[in-house]
């Protein structure tokens, strides 16, 4: 364990336990039933600490509903990844002044990334007066406590000061869907790439030990669960903090050969640790999907470097293809930003060519957005957002055409797909690669693996029928 991480101890957990009892009894006093509404932004880990909220919340008493009105505590867990974002979560959090007014005894929080920001918590304590507590990822498993003494001091709490990274075992969960779960295997991150704010604000590096994770995937296979997404902000440095000699690569193998019908997916994956050994461990197991998230970010070594990332274009180029060649089913997924500060039209044209010489399955596309406090917000920056919005307008038209040219490959096929929702009259899956599925059939099948044949393909999405 890193000499930095704080693993919060039982007796600390059973204080805020405590506290959960005692925000019951303030509520059985008023005779009535709280009820809470939390609002997610940005990242799957940000909704894994969305599901613990609520698992707080719930045992606290409350009863979870679908909107702010109304509701006794509304939360805001933010993404502080790009401007919008923020910018987004600024004028969502104004609005509440008017649920307030209808609802004066509502308390509103904010917690999450832009928590992490010593100029987002000094805005909300001068600017939005009716935000009742901020707190950081740090303190997510203090919760309890901070609203108990909202609630019984009526005092605005902050609980925002830099804390050693902490671990927390055993906090609550309330999952909404009953076949997929999220489970994080890892906090915080140690790259430090020049765009990104993550370490800022969710802290260093530090695993959970492996005993935890698997007796989660235990729980969580025996009450049905048929997909489990392993997350964390770079999944492929697990183990490097503990005692142990364990790396991702072995807690993948050891999952896999847990009991049960089921698929193990992950991310996020950085292609500086992603090696033979992890495509290895996924080709030999059945049971882990053969879906890979590997963002490259730049076509462009220059640019790469630039982004701090530690690895230039070839290395990428060369853990894909000997993933492909491990595993030529696999369907593969990257991010990339386009208009980092100092990119050339060349440099462009280079990242362009990796996805013609990769043909991602989809991307996640982002125009740069400088984030304050790091590097590379002050980096000079001379290309117009005109000729960035030309440049994401043509990567976009690229990476359309070849996902809608891979999806129309998937026609005459028929694959394994778990059920997973309805959508109208028609029912929801998902292929082993993540890829949408939908189809006629019988709501009977939700939660069953089905062979499916694909009939029709567009850019995001495949239809399919099942021959009974």
């Amino acid at each position: 364990m890193a000499a930095n991480t704080t693993v919060i101890s039982q007796s600390q957990l059973q204080e805020q336990f405590a506290f959960c009892d005692k925000i019951q009894s303030f509520w059985h006093q008023a005779a009535r039933t709280p009820t809470a509404y939390v609002e997610t932004y940005g990242c799957q880990q940000n909704e894994a600490d969305s599901q613990t909220l609520r698992g707080l919340l719930i045992q606290c008493g409350y009863t979870m509903q679908q909107s702010a009105e109304g509701a006794d505590v509304v939360i805001m867990n933010t993404c502080a990844i790009r401007e919008h974002a923020e910018q987004r979560v600024f004028g969502n959090l104004g609005a509440l002044t008017h649920t307030k007014r209808r609802h004066p005894e509502q308390k509103i929080f904010l917690c999450g990334c832009m928590a992490g920001q010593d100029a987002v918590c000094q805005r909300i304590r001068k600017s939005y007066p009716h935000v009742d507590g901020v707190f950081n990822t740090q303190h997510l498993w203090r919760f309890p406590e901070l609203l108990y003494l909202a609630l019984t001091t009526k005092k605005r709490q902050f609980f925002t000061l830099d804390t050693p990274d902490p671990i927390a075992e055993g906090l609550p969960m309330h999952r909404d869907n009953p076949l997929k779960a999220w489970v994080s295997i890892m906090y915080g991150c140690n790259n430090f790439c020049t765009y990104c704010i993550v370490p800022y604000v969710r802290g260093r590096e530090r695993s959970r030990r492996p005993e935890h994770i698997l007796a989660e995937c235990r729980e969580l296979l025996a009450k049905g669960c048929k997909e489990i997404t392993l997350l964390g902000q770079n999944v492929n440095s697990y183990g490097k903090d503990l005692a142990e000699k364990i790396d991702f690569s072995d807690l993948l193998a050891q999952i896999a050969q847990l009991d049960g019908e089921f698929l193990i997916r992950f991310m996020t994956s950085h292609p500086r640790d992603a090696g033979k050994k992890l495509f290895d461990t996924m080709a030999e197991y059945p049971k882990i999907a053969k879906q890979l998230h590997l963002p490259f970010q730049s076509g462009s070594s220059r640019v790469l470097k630039a982004m701090n990332r530690h690895y230039d274009r070839e290395k990428y180029l060369e853990a894909v293809r000997y993933a492909k060649s491990k595993m030529p089913e696999l369907v593969l997924t990257s991010d990339v930003i386009v208009g980092f500060p100092g990119e050339t039209e060349e440099d462009f044209q280079e990242t362009l060519s990796l996805i013609r010489e990769v043909r991602y399955d989809s991307l996640f596309t982002f125009i740069f957005s400088p984030r304050p406090g790091t590097p590379a917000a002050s980096m000079e920056d001379p290309t117009p957002a005109q000729e960035k919005n030309r440049r994401f307008d043509q990567l976009c038209a690229l990476q359309n055409s070849i996902s809608e040219e891979l999806h129309r490959n998937y026609i005459g096929k028929t694959l394994p797909c778990l059920v997973d929702g309805q959508e109208g009259s028609l029912l929801t899956a998902r292929t082993e690669g993540g890829r949408l599925v939908r189809f006629p059939g019988s709501s009977n099948w939700i939660g069953r693996y089905m062979p499916i044949t694909i009939t029709g393909a567009t850019t995001w999405s495949l239809t399919g029928s099942v021959k009974e």
